[in-house]
């Protein structure tokens, strides 16, 4: 459902990669575009200049009511926080869509709309590349690649959008629907954005309500506000389980990821052969692999593709075995309830980094994880105070100011056969522009150990 933007006042709101996507795709059809960014004009390098040539009018160093109640559109960037002046103006009536509901008004093809609080790029990737090496003409959108905007243009019936969808881009649609929605799980995030747990939960079901009855969900058996969804809508609904069979979708048995369709049931492959460590990446596996069987592919052309899939940078990422002490990057882990599952990943003692910016969650489950399990806990950045009395004195803790003084700290804390685990529970925004900056920081320093002469003596 297309809609003619030319000559319509349209405020974009955020300079980042979806910003500028969606100027260009704005401009291209004639509209006239403002943009706003709370950043100084000095931090943005040359780009507001460059956007000024093309006929963007660039408001830099604050937000201005007035652009806001005069647009005739708002389109935020994701994570864009709900502004008093996008409140002001859409309480007036202006529209508000995010990319993919501006998008999602254009595109042509299908799209698989991938969400949950945890595990939605991992998911996303491997989808895309069992559909792409099974000959589908797949393409990988969203949070964790191109604007799903940018794809329009090029846009074909037969093509399919795996695209990451995030709650700050649900909160703002209308009309976007996919095709085949999957929801991986829920727990407390975003908090600090939509400040309470049942706007964040109502925000994700957005994805949901607007499958037809031609639509597919993927949903967690397991998880029971995902597993709710199940009856909200005429569409069909395929599931994903580690403790239980299924009656549609695919579940474990004897070492076994089985898909069960229709009352037949097939062996995808071992669940030794998956190379992901974490027992929720098994989660992740049978969801992408659902996906992939809605689309045709078998059992079979699917196994070579999970078998060689090692996931993603900052994803529980191996960086180095430093004098016995392996270092393990997981900077995505920005929320508690992955931190609990990278833990969950390690038969071993772990020194655990933790902290960075809160986003509003609850520390205290992580008390119980790290009993027995964690020899030290590294804590930097302003979650730091909150982190310490969440864990209530369970575990030693030492405090660091710098990257470089976290990895000596933990270090000199791990002993020969340790794990040393960057899972912070926390974003990256106090100290990092994202948290890829934050683990390849990370990742620099323990390479500065492997040196000569640069590790802890033991």
């Amino acid at each position: 459902m297309s809609i003619e933007l030319r000559g319509r006042n349209v405020l974009v709101v955020g300079l980042g990669t979806t910003g500028e996507a969606v100027c260009r795709f704005l401009l291209a059809r004639g509209a006239r575009v403002r943009l706003s960014e709370k950043k100084a004009e000095a931090e943005l390098g040359p780009r507001p200049a460059e956007w000024r040539e093309r006929g963007v009018a660039v408001e830099a160093g604050g937000h201005r009511l007035a652009s806001f109640l005069e647009a005739d559109l708002i389109v935020p960037s994701p994570g864009v926080p709900p502004l008093p002046e996008i409140e002001a103006a859409h309480a007036k009536g202006v529209p508000v869509w995010s990319e993919v509901e501006l998008a999602g008004r254009f595109l042509k093809g299908r799209t698989v709309g991938i969400t949950g609080s945890n595990g939605k790029s991992t998911t996303a990737t491997l989808a895309h590349r069992l559909l792409k090496d099974g000959g589908v003409k797949a393409f990988l959108a969203g949070n964790i690649g191109t604007p799903l905007v940018s794809f329009v243009d090029r846009s074909r019936d037969d093509h399919v959008y795996v695209t990451e969808i995030s709650s700050f881009q649900l909160e703002y649609t209308e009309t976007f629907r996919v095709g085949t929605a999957v929801f991986l799980n829920i727990s407390q995030n975003h908090l600090d954005w939509h400040k309470t747990f049942d706007s964040y939960y109502a925000a994700k079901k957005k994805l949901f309500a607007r499958l037809g009855a031609d639509g597919r969900a993927i949903l967690n058996r397991e998880d029971p506000l995902v597993w709710r969804l199940r009856g909200e809508g005429p569409f069909a609904c395929l599931a994903f389980s580690q403790r239980r069979r299924v009656a549609r979708g695919a579940f474990l048995r004897g070492g076994w990821i089985i898909v069960r369709e229709q009352g037949e049931e097939r062996p995808l492959l071992k669940v030794a052969d998956v190379r992901l460590p974490g027992a929720h990446n098994l989660d992740n596996v049978m969801a992408a692999a659902l996906v992939g069987r809605l689309f045709g592919l078998t059992p079979g052309r699917m196994r070579a593709t999970v078998r060689a899939f090692r996931g993603l940078e900052h994803r529980l990422e191996e960086v180095l075995t430093v004098g016995g002490v392996r270092f393990v990057n997981d900077s995505k882990a920005t929320t508690v309830d992955a931190t609990l599952k990278a833990i969950a990943s390690f038969d071993r003692p772990l020194v655990l980094i933790l902290g960075g910016r809160d986003k509003g969650g609850d520390f205290a489950p992580l008390q119980r994880a790290v009993r027995g399990r964690v020899r030290r806990a590294i804590l930097i950045g302003e979650a730091k105070d909150k982190i310490e009395a969440a864990l209530g004195g369970v575990v030693p803790v030492e405090r660091a100011d710098t990257y470089p003084d976290v990895v000596r700290r933990a270090a000199a804390a791990a002993r020969r056969g340790d794990v040393v685990l960057l899972a912070p529970a926390a974003t990256s925004w106090d100290m990092f522009r994202n948290f890829e900056e934050r683990g390849r920081l990370f990742k620099r320093e323990v390479r500065r150990l492997a040196r000569p002469g640069g590790g802890p003596r033991r």
